[in-house]
């Protein structure tokens, strides 16, 4: 915090600077303009002199684009952050604000405002006007795209872990009402199974929070991990989950057995939940498949089901937090929405992807590839070379 305090206050200092200077500068143009040995007929400053050749090189240097207009929005100077829009579609969009920011100047006060540019891709700019003695303006154009998308994300967390939290304990609070006068031995007992099942919830959609937050926030260790141990951990998980309800989970692994350099903890979160997704999903004697395998290019696990399967429509939104294709099966079977988003970090955080193919109704396959640099391979004792398999050329195995 303190170290983004800092950055904030050196950038806005070098703006406030900026800002100044070119003030100053102007200050000094329009003082020299107004001498009476000028000509004060002569046309205005051209752009490229708008600033003199010390300062216009420093300004090029920023990030950020820097501007400076008159009233009317004529626009003097532009360094070269604010020239790429020069000539575009997009920068006739940004004159039409500039000049609009600069117009509500005229009152002596600043003027900002948020653009909103659909794309592709879709970009939002922050333009700012403060007006100058002399009637022109120094307009900062910044790009803002990031901190709009991660306000908008913070938003719809908080919005998402409230609801999540606000239904089990909501439902904690209805049932121990409930119980409260309750005298039936019957009644009790059912009400108190549905207190222990909504506390469970509770408990297990903020276990995956805090797994969430930790992934994002910490980098991997590179340890040397077993993947056959992994699979073998995720495919507990996955008969725990299955309860009894006769979901069958098969492992072909590979015939040389394969170690990655990588975070064991997190490998077995991704995976785990990978595997307890396909279980949850399927049917009494369906099969789950998970599949072992390395290229020249990349390691891969795969996980395919026999199950329900996702709609197309929801196939771009799976990995995003608290989203569950079908909600009412979800409180069936416990799901708090975040298993697939911890998966896609997981991945992300060893330099690899998670990917999906689905059909509804038939089933659904994820892969979580990793880098080929990761492995590492032991041949058996006595076993023959093997040339690597050929990549599959939809990136997803087959099954």
């Amino acid at each position: 915090m303190i170290l983004t305090a800092v950055i904030a206050l050196a950038v806005g200092l070098s703006i406030g600077g900026v800002v100044g200077i070119l003030w100053m500068q102007h200050r000094r143009t329009a003082t020299t303009e107004a001498r009476p040995t000028e000509v004060t007929s002569a046309p205005p400053p051209a752009a490229t002199d708008a600033v003199d050749g010390g300062l216009a090189e420093a300004v090029d240097h920023l990030e950020i684009g820097v501007l400076i207009a008159r009233i009317d929005g004529t626009v003097e100077y532009r360094n070269s952050a604010a020239a790429e829009f020069a000539g575009t579609h997009v920068g006739v969009i940004v004159d039409d604000h500039v000049a609009s920011t600069v117009d509500a100047t005229g009152g002596g006060a600043r003027s900002d405002r948020l653009v909103e540019l659909q794309g592709p891709p879709k970009t939002w700019l922050e333009i700012a006007a403060d007006p100058m003695p002399d009637g022109r303006a120094v307009v900062t154009i910044r790009d803002v795209t990031e901190r709009v998308r991660t306000d908008a994300t913070r938003t719809d967390f908080v919005t998402n872990i409230s609801h999540e939290l606000k239904t089990p304990v909501g439902a904690v609070a209805v049932l121990a009402e409930a119980m409260i006068d309750e005298t039936d031995p019957d009644v009790m007992q059912r009400l108190a199974d549905h207190l222990v099942d909504e506390s469970h919830r509770a408990v297990r959609t903020i276990d995956d929070l805090l797994k969430l937050s930790q992934i994002e926030s910490a980098r991997p260790v590179d340890e040397r991990v077993d993947l056959a141990a992994v699979v073998h951990s995720a495919i507990a998980r996955g008969r725990v989950v299955d309860g009894g309800r006769g979901v069958q989970i098969q492992s072909i692994e590979p015939p040389d057995p394969i170690h990655v350099l990588g975070d064991e903890r997190q490998l077995v979160s991704a995976l785990g939940n990978l595997v307890e997704n396909g279980v949850k999903y399927s049917n009494s004697g369906d099969v789950v498949e998970i599949r072992t395998r390395l290229d020249d290019r990349a390691i891969e696990v795969m996980v395919a089901d026999q199950g329900v399967g996702i709609p197309a429509r929801d196939l771009d939104r799976i990995f995003e937090r608290f989203y569950r294709v079908d909600k009412a099966r979800s409180r069936d079977t416990g799901g708090t929405g975040l298993g697939l988003s911890i998966v896609r970090h997981v991945a992300t955080n060893h330099g690899g992807d998670v990917l999906v193919s689905s059909q509804e109704g038939e089933g659904s396959t994820f892969v979580l590839r990793l880098p080929a640099s990761r492995a590492v391979i032991e041949q058996r004792a006595g076993a023959p070379e093997r040339p690597p398999d050929p990549p599959a050329s939809n990136g997803v195995s087959p099954t």
